[in-house]
């Protein structure tokens, strides 16, 4: 049973009942019994009313007093998770927001790792820039990145054009053991576009770490889409170094509306029930109306 704080004195004037008819007769009445008791003495206004209960929104969020989130509260209380979750596309994306306020951290990293990859980056960046996130990449992430049969190799040549002679150098002699001699930046370049697929990954892997982050970010920066090739263990330990729960939740707005709601579904129902009673109180009593007749009838019986 839905037992709700409901507004009589509009049921009063409604039903046009006096005071001294309802302390004497309907005092320990629902809605239900008492719309029923004057239909039955041939007020028609009950009638009509009784209509208008299970189909008018208006007059649903008036009897019901549905602008009190403590009266959405106790009907989404008695609801399923499947019934629960059927609000929640109905909402607006500033009260979906404010629920992963309910997450923990840990978790809201966790929902994290589960994004898409692009969803994933777009939230990244709405904490870090370019410059921080490759700072901030492990080693083996920029060697798994630079690497990658994702990465077009033409294109890592000639962004190696940009590195400093002495680094390409420096490279060449770790691979081959062999000092380099009379070689310009374009021929040293040239001669790791040559390397064996072995040497090459040597090659990129030993770079100095300030020319492979510049090179990775030269990469990146050109083709935004390589990013989604960091593991999403290395954003989300990066954020979890760095950044606050306020600074997750903000960035997590950019995400697509059904990621929030997957998100937003694996809330304990209590708490989902405190999102919803957020939702407009018309759209509210419209969804009971046209979602949850059983419901409303609980409620009206109530």
């Amino acid at each position: 049973m839905i037992v709700l704080n409901t507004d009589l004195n509009t049921l009063l004037q409604k039903l046009n009942i006096s005071k001294t008819k309802m302390v004497e007769m309907y005092s320990s009445m629902s809605v239900d019994e008492i719309v029923e008791a004057e239909a039955a003495q041939g007020n028609q206004a009950a009638v009509e009313y009784a209509t208008q209960l299970f189909t008018n929104v208006e007059t649903l969020v008036e009897i019901f007093k549905l602008a009190d989130p403590n009266n959405k509260f106790l009907i989404l209380s008695t609801m399923t998770s499947e019934k629960l979750n059927k609000f929640l596309p109905l909402m607006e994306e500033e009260d979906l927001m404010q629920g992963l306020n309910f997450f923990t951290e840990d978790k809201l990293l966790a929902m994290m790792r589960e994004l898409p990859p692009e969803q994933l980056v777009k939230t990244v960046f709405q904490m870090f820039s370019e410059n921080e996130v490759i700072k901030l990449m492990p080693n083996d992430e920029l060697d798994k990145f630079l690497t990658s049969t994702d990465i077009d190799k033409d294109n890592v040549l000639k962004h190696m054009q940009s590195i400093p002679p002495e680094y390409l150098a420096q490279i060449i002699e770790t691979v081959t053991g062999n000092e380099c001699q009379n070689m310009d930046s374009f021929d040293m370049v040239k001669q790791i576009g040559n390397f064996n697929p072995l040497q090459y990954k040597d090659a990129l892997t030993s770079m100095q770490p300030t020319q492979k982050k510049q090179l990775t970010l030269n990469l990146a920066h050109e083709h935004p889409e390589l990013y989604q090739l960091f593991s999403p263990e290395a954003y989300t330990n990066m954020i979890h170094a760095q950044k606050q729960k306020p600074d997750m939740v903000k960035a997590l707005n950019v995400i697509e509306p059904e990621e929030k709601l997957k998100m937003l579904q694996e809330l304990p129902n209590d708490l989902l029930s405190i999102v919803i009673t957020q939702m407009d109180a018309k759209d509210f009593a419209d969804t009971l109306i046209n979602k949850f007749p059983e419901v409303l009838a609980e409620i009206i019986a109530g």
